[in-house]
Formats: structure tokens, sequence, C-alpha cells
């Protein structure tokens, strides 16, 4: 039987993997522009997945250390149910203020709704994977403290979706802030279900019912 990884080695490998996540994806966002399709279908799993395989090849641990279980299933997305609510509430709340009306399709782009839905579910399945499946997940077991762990995971969490926010999006410093803060605030309740749970899947239902509200308002 393997010998499971030691703390320092899984602190060494978020850190190695964190790092590597932040750069390359960062030097992806300000050289490439894909259609939204090819990045969140291919691009992003081959850049933030692959070499999650072989990371957990090298700690000896397999897909359920990942959250990639059946386990918990259900109490995993009454989770996310109750916790998406929030975000879906405040998302059409903001949508009303911002264009005095509920303006839903100007936001949703040309894709229709189910390929827009689709695509949603793959980038939550390649993010939530990466942080909280992994990174999380690691950074728990090492530090033995869920809230450390989650403020950490947090920190990278948002750090890799600034430049989506300035340099793609556009956005207004104010706005950019906002997202940003609603990225951690998200991070912070997916990895909460997380830990409860052991199970990716709500994180990931989580993701697509956070997702939404920011599609709508932005």
């Amino acid at each position: 039987m393997a010998k499971p990884p030691s703390k320092v080695s899984l602190v060494k490998n978020v850190t190695v993997y964190s790092a590597y996540l932040i750069v390359v994806w960062a030097f992806y966002r300000f050289l490439f522009k894909f259609p939204e399709d090819i990045e969140e279908l291919f691009i992003k799993p081959l850049v933030w997945l692959l070499p999650l395989v072989f990371m957990i090849r090298k700690e000896g641990l397999g897909l359920p250390s990942l959250g990639l279980t059946f386990k918990n299933l259900f109490p995993a997305i009454y989770f996310s149910l109750g916790l998406g609510a929030v975000f879906v509430v405040e998302g059409v709340i903001t949508n009303y203020l911002k264009y005095g009306a509920f303006n839903f399709g100007a936001n949703i782009g040309s894709l229709p709704l189910m390929t827009s839905l689709g695509l949603s579910f793959a980038t939550a399945f390649s993010e939530e994977i990466s942080f909280r499946g992994y990174i999380f997940s690691r950074l728990w077991t090492a530090l033995e403290n869920e809230w450390t762990a989650n403020f950490i995971t947090v920190l990278l969490w948002t750090a890799i979706h600034v430049p989506i926010a300035f340099f793609i999006w556009d956005l207004s410093l104010s706005a950019g802030l906002l997202y940003l803060g609603l990225t951690a605030l998200f991070g912070f309740g997916s990895a909460f279900i997380f830990a409860r749970t052991k199970n990716v899947w709500g994180s990931i239902f989580l993701h697509v019912l956070w997702e939404w509200p920011i599609i709508l308002f932005r």
C-alpha cells in the first residue's frame, strides 16, 4: 500500500500547481482570445485539469480525493441549492436595479440558452475540481484547519479572476471590485459545502447557480 503524501509535500504540490495555474492562465488571457466554447470545452480542461492527473498519480491518491464521488451527493446538492438561491435572488434584484426592468437576454449573448448553460457546467467542472477538489482539500489536510485552508484558497481563487474582470470584460474599478468580492464570497461558500460533504458535485452546482446571476447583471 502506497504511503500517503506528507503535509509538507501537499503544501508544496499546491504551491506549484497554484503558481502554474495563475501565471499560465494570466498569460493566456493576455495573449489569446478563442471562442468561449473552445476555451471552456478544450483549453481550460487541458490547462487546468491535465496537470492534476499527474499530481494525484504522484500523490498516490485517486479521484475520490478530489470529491469525485457519489457519496453525500444529495446533501451536497441540497446545500448548493440553498446557498445558490441567495446568489440567484441577488442577481435578479441587481439586474432590475441596473436596467429598470428585467433584461436577461442581453447578457446571455448569441448562444442558445441550453448551450450557455452547458458551457457553465463545463466551466464549473474544471474550476471546482481545481480549486475545491484539489487546492482546498490538500490545504485542509495539510493545515488541519478548514477556515485557514478556505481563506488561502479564496485568495488564490480571486486572484485568478482578476485578468478577466479588468482585461477581458473591461469592468470599471468599482464594478471589478464588486465582481471580485462576489467571487470571493462564492469561493467561501463553495469550500464550505465541500468541507461538509467531501463531494465536489455540490460545489459544481453552486458554481452554476453563482455564475448565472453574474451573467444576468453583467
